[in-house]
């Protein structure tokens, strides 16, 4: 099975959490699944920022990127972030290479307005390379992307600076490039809360609206649930779920069922009715 797992930032800060992701990736691979990794990084971006003066603001759960935190986010994702990783995972005896969109011209982006609002260098995945990809998978190698693609050429923008992708938007057009077996958001919560702070075992389009209007969705869980429901749609025939990522085996885990919330385009899955929240 080819599984496309997103980390978030918050359990790769420390070695302890870390060490125990890149055992489950191990694990994971000793299942013979193949494995990408796309990582997020806010709070070292937060912290790096902050001992610089730098504001930080966010529109729709996005962080607004000008020029100067578009250099942080570089030095953050690509740097900090990106080699701790690879080097957790190289600790553990996984052979991870760690990628932004212009390693082998792997992805490009193109700068993202939601609701045309400019949030400076913030883009979208634009084109994919899925033979770069394949390749290394082929090869035995784990990629592990940070968040961070050239602009598209001849793509309106200014292509001076790596455009900042938030991790969740960018994992479901990567797992639909690479045909995916399964998507894993793997995060510091168990899945999806309701209001009364319960599990949600199954998120339909209205599942999630309904806990949109009740403000129950906001911050960074929004853009998370915004593209599981793309990734849902886009890749029918696979898995789908925001899972806990702080246990031990979470990515065997993630992917059993009556583990996180899984995700699907409509009412029906599997043929089955699907229990709305």
């Amino acid at each position: 099975m080819r599984v496309l797992v997103k980390i978030g930032g918050a359990q790769l800060e420390s070695p302890g959490p870390r060490t125990l992701f890149a055992q489950a990736v191990r694990e994971a691979r000793a299942f013979g699944h193949e494995l990408i990794l796309v990582h997020g990084g806010g709070p070292t971006i937060g912290a790096m920022s902050r001992k610089l003066g730098l504001s930080e603001r966010r529109v729709q759960g996005l962080r607004v990127t000008d020029s100067e935190t578009a250099e942080v986010v570089l030095g953050a994702l690509a740097g900090v972030v990106n080699r701790n990783l690879v080097k957790s995972l190289v600790d553990a005896g996984v052979d991870g290479v760690g990628l932004t969109g212009a390693d082998g011209r792997a992805w490009t982006a193109r700068k993202h307005t939601p609701d045309g609002t400019d949030l400076g260098f913030v883009g979208r995945v634009d084109q994919v390379r899925p033979a770069f990809f394949l390749e290394l998978l082929a090869k035995g190698y784990v990629p592990v992307v940070a968040p961070l693609a050239p602009l598209a050429p001849g793509s309106p923008g200014d292509a001076s600076h790596f455009y900042n992708v938030n991790a969740d938007q960018a994992a479901a057009p990567l797992a639909h490039a690479l045909e995916a077996d399964a998507l894993l958001f793997l995060t510091d919560v168990p899945g999806l809360l309701d209001g009364e702070n319960q599990l949600v075992p199954t998120a339909t389009p209205e599942t999630c609206a309904r806990l949109e209007r009740a403000g129950v969705l906001e911050g960074g869980m929004l853009p998370k649930v915004q593209a599981a429901l793309y990734a849902a749609g886009a890749c029918p025939r696979a898995i789908v779920k925001i899972a806990p990522g702080d246990r031990p085996c979470a990515v065997l885990a993630g992917l059993e069922d009556h583990v996180g919330t899984q995700f699907c385009a409509s009412e029906t899955v599997h043929g089955e009715k699907a229990i709305d929240g």
